[in-house]
C-alpha cells in the first residue's frame, strides 16, 4: 500500500453519510471509519480503537493502533496518505487523511458526511503519520 493508494480509497469514500462508530460506507463512517474503510480498501485488515465517545477531555491512546497499521510518526509537510490528529474543537479529536494538494478526507459531524477539503487552520496538529515504508531516513 502507498501514500497514493490510501488517498485514492479516502477520496472514494466521499459522500458516505456520518455515523458515530461507523465503519460500513453504505450505512456511515466516522473520523476512525475512514480510515478503516480506506485502509481496508487497500486491502489491510485495520486494528483500530472503538468505543470512544464524540467529545473527551484527554488525548486518545491511537499510537498503538496507527503504527500497528503500518504507520510512524512524522514531522514536516503533509504527503497523500499521511493521517492528522486533531483538536477540532475543545474536547474533540478528529482523524483526516491527506489527499494531496492541501485537501483532507474526513468525517465532518457537522455536515453528517465525509467530505474532503482544505484543512482549517484553527484546528492544532497533534500527531502526524506516514505509510512507515514511504519514510524516507
Amino acid at each position: 500500500m502507498t501514500g497514493e493508494e490510501l488517498a485514492a480509497q479516502a477520496m472514494a469514500l466521499v459522500g458516505a453519510p456520518f455515523r458515530l462508530h461507523g465503519r460500513d460506507p453504505a450505512t456511515g463512517l466516522d473520523c476512525v471509519g475512514v480510515l478503516a474503510a480506506a485502509l481496508a480498501a487497500c486491502g489491510t485488515t485495520a486494528r483500530l480503537p472503538g468505543g470512544y465517545v464524540l467529545r473527551n477531555r484527554i488525548l486518545p491512546e491511537l499510537g498503538e493502533y496507527v503504527d500497528g497499521n503500518g504507520f510512524a510518526p512524522v514531522a514536516g509537510p503533509f504527503a497523500a496518505g499521511d493521517v492528522a490528529l486533531v483538536r477540532a474543537g475543545p474536547c474533540q479529536f478528529h482523524l483526516l487523511i491527506a489527499a494531496g494538494n492541501e485537501n483532507f478526507v474526513h468525517a465532518h459531524a457537522g455536515l453528517r458526511q465525509v467530505i474532503c477539503g482544505e484543512f482549517p487552520a484553527e484546528w492544532p496538529v497533534l500527531q502526524h503519520w506516514r505509510i512507515a515504508a514511504e519514510i524516507k531516513e
